[in-house]
């Protein structure tokens, strides 16, 4: 039996709580709020993630874990870095469960981990994962990447079930991509939807979406086939048409014409495609983003919904 330290009591971090519980393991799920640590342990239930009864066995504390034998890392990307100097520098290994890139930086989660402990073990969990679901035990896949094939079989190992499948991967930059890059076009898929403009033009978008990570992971050193997999076109897949997608229910209040302050104030979990698609956007200079780059100019208000669409069905004609 392995010791798993969860830290993060979102949505994700409890789903990923009673994913580790199911695979056998003892967990510590670590939620930043002595309150709230003690309102969760005392009512077995966490109103990021209702309807989810926590296990009984699932220890909550709002003291940081040490000595656990893996740490999951489920904190939004644009928090990782205030977190990691806080964790103690005993901690590994560390699996970030974050899809993004810092604001601040422009720094893929895993490159936050490697500036801020050089050589520490660390992998990207990733994939098509809705946290309800996962919590339910529904069947699923994901991809746990990293360089090292050891510490990714590890984990895998620690965290797999019958229901839970999870792949290796030996290209951590690709699976980033995919994880950071698909919530922005998910917030495009959610504006085509909610602007009327149809399934083709949502199916069309999505293609060409993924045809942008391919060229970024590239760009940054990683792999074109790995967005064709789980943490690429899987997660696209999920994210674009699934209704629990925070990212496409956003971009579908754009298309209505909500104002995208309206739609964030009324949101208590973060949407993390609209602090990535300007890092994003930045990030991908020189690469053929126009996707990407539309919706980071959409939610700056430098363009319209109506003009950002017309650019990119302005774009010269070529060969797929």
């Amino acid at each position: 039996m392995s010791s798993v330290a969860v830290i993060g009591a979102g949505a994700w971090g409890t789903a990923l709580a009673i994913q580790a519980l199911r695979a056998g393991n003892d967990v510590t799920l670590w939620a930043r709020d002595p309150q709230r640590a003690g309102l969760i342990a005392a009512s077995r239930d966490n109103p990021r993630l209702p309807g989810v009864r926590l296990p009984e066995p699932i220890l909550v504390s709002d003291v940081l874990p040490a000595g656990a034998d893996v740490a999951l890392l489920a904190v939004p990307t644009q928090h990782v870095r205030h977190l990691m100097q806080r964790l103690p520098e005993e901690l590994a290994p560390l699996v970030v469960c974050a899809k993004g890139v810092e604001a601040a930086t422009l720094r893929l989660p895993l490159e936050i981990i490697d500036e801020l402990r050089p050589g520490a073990p660390a992998a990207i969990l990733t994939g098509p994962n809705f946290a309800h679901e996962i919590a339910a035990g529904l069947p699923a896949a994901a991809v746990v990447a990293a360089a090292d094939a050891t510490l990714r079989e590890n984990v895998a190992a620690v965290l797999s079930t019958p229901s839970f499948r999870l792949y290796g991967n030996d290209d951590p930059i690709g699976a980033q991509v995919g994880g950071a890059a698909k919530n922005v076009v998910a917030i495009a898929a959610g504006a085509v939807i909610g602007a009327g403009l149809g399934e083709n033009a949502r199916a069309a978008l999505i293609t060409r979406g993924l045809a942008e990570l391919g060229r970024l992971a590239m760009a940054l050193g990683g792999k074109r086939e790995t967005v064709m997999g789980l943490s690429g076109l899987g997660d696209l897949l999920l994210t674009c048409t699934g209704p629990a997608s925070r990212n496409f229910s956003l971009g579908l209040a754009l298309g209505r014409g909500e104002a995208l302050a309206d739609v964030l104030a009324s949101r208590s979990a973060v949407t993390e495609g609209v602090a990535t698609a300007p890092a994003l956007a930045a990030r991908a200079a020189g690469v053929d983003m126009p996707i990407c780059t539309a919706v980071a100019a959409l939610l700056s208000g430098a363009t319209t919904l109506k003009d950002a669409m017309a650019a990119l069905l302005a774009r010269p004609r070529r060969d797929e």
